[in-house]
């Protein structure tokens, strides 16, 4: 790594170690925080926070914002480093190093093997495990907001971390035809590959044409950065779109992404990344602190931040 990154990652440290520094070194104490980019708005370490109060928890949650910082994904070793250095509990992890943060590990979850991506890192007895709660978390969303809808035919766009999460959890929820789609061909084909072997009893492929595919869909899972604050506008063109499709977005901030307006416009049915933030922020929070966090009360937060 150059000067000027080191620099960076230095001014990263530091940020680590002033919230160590402001933690209470007692039983009750977590500290945590998230790596990832254009992260500053996001609303985990309120919600983090909230629940671990209400816990009876001194419970900190930091960002690490790699863009705040001009980083990338090779500042990863440095900054898991440090974060152990300086006392954290684990780390939440989110685009773009969900994969990338792997073989910085010592072990994994069995969740997070199969899935080939990590969105939690525990620090514990001197070893980094990764788990992922990104499926669980879909899973519990889409069973609140969408529970009976059709998974008869469902079409996904993005075959990342993320996507490999969110697919993980629609084959595992019952989607009898699952077709993927990614700017990555080749990643789709893989992803498309390994879920193949993982449910048998589906039929898994990747997509040729995003059009047809969709035109005889009964529901679309967005799963590409496309829609963020940081990444505005729609991932696919939206004359694509019909009003009997259900459509499912794990991006939340916005809540109301430009693909969720187009798709509500049409009169689909949909579902916000809002769900899966908060159930996958209390899986891991219960990884971190080994306590049981109030599923419908840090969902009441949520709701309240988003009024902000």
């Amino acid at each position: 790594m150059n000067t000027q990154v080191n620099t960076r990652t230095d001014a990263q440290i530091a940020a680590l170690a002033n919230a160590q520094a402001s933690l209470r070194a007692t039983p009750d104490s977590f500290l945590v925080g998230l790596i990832g980019s254009g992260i500053g708005g996001s609303l985990t370490p309120a919600m983090h926070e909230e629940e671990g109060s209400k816990l009876g928890l001194h419970y900190v949650y930091r960002r690490i914002d790699l863009d705040a910082q001009k980083l990338d994904t090779t500042a990863l070793p440095e900054l898991l480093t440090a974060a152990e250095r300086m006392g954290y509990n684990g780390l939440n992890i989110t685009y773009p190093c969900k994969q990338a943060v792997i073989p910085l590990l010592d072990e994994l979850s069995d969740d997070a093997r199969a899935l080939g991506a990590v969105n939690t890192v525990l620090f514990k007895d001197g070893k980094r495990i990764g788990h992922n709660t990104d499926w669980s978390g879909f899973a519990r969303a889409f069973q609140r907001g969408l529970p009976d809808v059709s998974l008869e035919r469902v079409v996904q766009l993005g075959a990342g971390g993320a996507g490999a999460a969110v697919a993980h959890a629609a084959l595992n929820m019952g989607a009898q035809s699952l077709t993927l789609f990614d700017v990555d061909a080749a990643r789709a084909q893989s992803l498309a590959d390994e879920l193949q072997q993982r449910f048998p009893k589906a039929k898994v492929s990747a997509g040729t044409s995003l059009g047809e595919s969709l035109a005889a869909a009964q529901g679309l899972i967005h799963a590409t950065p496309t829609g963020m604050a940081k990444l505005p506008g729609l991932p696919l063109p939206v004359e694509l779109l019909h009003r009997d499709l259900w459509v499912a977005d794990i991006v939340y901030f916005p809540i109301r992404t430009a693909l969720l307006q187009a798709a509500e416009a049409l009169g689909c049915r949909t579902l916000s990344g809002g769900g899966m933030a908060v159930y996958q922020a209390v899986d891991a929070m219960r990884i971190f602190t080994g306590l049981e966090p109030d599923a419908e009360r840090v969902y009441t937060h949520f709701q309240s931040l988003l009024q902000r």
